[in-house]
């Protein structure tokens, strides 16, 4: 029997926020919609060879994600739940874009708020707040 000794951190199994791996096939659309109309930054860009698929590593505040061309990354129809402060000035926000292809707002559940927006790819993006 192993026993973890607590005065030494680094002898626990510990992690960090997972990054979600979303599935794109499209790359214009993904920055379009996730660049222009999320808000999110590039944090890397990777490609085996140029005309590969991409690898795409994106990040908003202390939210990351990876969205990725390549055919078993991920599967299409994903749904995310992501915890979030302020959930109306992100709905403000968005609705100011004018995006054209949705217009998301708050949903009021019994347990909390739920802001939806779909990606260009099927996958759903429910942004909570309780």
């Amino acid at each position: 029997m192993t026993s973890i000794d607590p005065t030494n951190p680094s002898a626990t199994v510990t992690f960090d926020s997972p990054i979600p791996i979303l599935r794109m096939f499209d790359e214009a659309k993904a920055r379009e919609f996730y660049l222009d109309f999320l808000g999110f930054s590039v944090v890397f860009e990777h490609r085996f060879e140029a005309d590969m698929p991409l690898y795409l590593g994106i990040s908003r505040g202390s939210l990351q994600l990876h969205l990725s061309e390549h055919h078993g990354d991920a599967s299409p129809g994903s749904t995310l739940f992501i915890p979030t402060h302020n959930i109306e000035l992100l709905r403000d926000e968005l609705l100011g874009k004018g995006y054209k292809y949705g217009r998301p707002d708050i949903l009021e559940q019994g347990w909390g708020k739920v802001l939806e927006v779909y990606d260009p790819f099927g996958n759903r993006i429910r942004f909570c707040q309780q």
